[in-house]
């Protein structure tokens, strides 16, 4: 990476597609440099797309899923010898389905290896060195689906509940340090998350879904405004995620089953 040393750093994981790559641009459209990281070559072919507005780009291909890759990630930030003055720790993936009788158990360990531990492994490299310097920014991406049960992906909804406790948790820790944590909670968005998840033949797969580039814009107004925490997305999205935090548990649980209930689309 060249050094531009009067552009801030931001790292952005999951950043080849999705709230993630629009979270990437975001950043570079506000004078941000980036080190983004993806699993595959897609990585490369995004980054390519934020040099336009003047961003120095760098990237890394890891699998954050894993304990080496997420030091990969961390080695490689290290290299650049300059401060993070944000990250966006975002990577994550899906699992849809009966978990008793349909998902796959390394299907599911891999989720919580990567929403859950990753976050946190990366989150323990990047922050001490934030807190020495007195300054930083970090953005986890949660879900409204933190607030809510989640039938038929029950693990997935358990991850993004530990994200945005951690995500609140680590805010209270930090407060008098200078840095800022801020979870940021969409609701369905139109990527690849459902298609991956193996769940299109669901209600919310079908149903008509936000724009992953709204949702990123009010993320990072979020983050650089120091939010503890956003619901992104729609006005639709919003009232639900609002009206979610006062319903009864068992309440959330039966309406989100019927948007996540495999082939409820098709009834």
């Amino acid at each position: 990476m060249n050094s531009s040393p009067n552009r801030p750093l931001a790292v952005v994981t999951g950043a080849s597609k999705g709230i993630g790559y629009e979270l990437a641009k975001q950043f570079a459209q506000n004078g941000f440099d980036l080190l983004l990281t993806g699993t595959g070559s897609s990585i490369n072919e995004a980054a390519q797309t934020f040099e336009g507005p003047g961003a120095k780009v760098e990237t890394v291909q890891a699998d954050l899923a894993t304990y080496d890759g997420v030091e990969t990630l961390y080695n490689q930030i290290k290299a650049t010898g300059r401060s993070v003055d944000a990250i966006a720790i975002n990577a994550g993936v899906g699992v849809g389905g009966d978990f008793a009788r349909e998902t796959d158990l390394k299907d599911e360990l891999n989720l919580i290896n990567l929403n859950v531990v990753s976050s946190v492994h990366l989150a323990k490299r990047v922050v001490k060195d934030m807190v020495e310097r007195g300054k930083g920014r970090i953005l986890f991406t949660s879900s409204i689906a933190a607030i809510m049960p989640g039938p038929f992906e029950a693990v997935y909804a358990a991850s993004k509940a530990f994200v945005h406790s951690f995500s609140e948790g680590l805010r209270n820790e930090l407060k008098d340090t200078g840095v800022t944590v801020t979870s940021l909670m969409p609701g369905p968005t139109n990527t690849n998350f459902f298609h991956d998840a193996g769940m299109d033949d669901t209600t919310v797969g079908e149903k008509q879904k936000d724009d992953p580039a709204e949702v990123a814009k009010q993320g990072f107004d979020a983050l650089m405004a120091g939010k503890d925490h956003i619901i992104a997305g729609s006005l639709l999205t919003k009232i639900q995620g609002n009206v979610s935090k006062v319903l009864p548990d068992t309440v959330k649980a039966e309406l989100h089953g019927l948007l996540t209930k495999p082939e409820s689309a098709n009834k």
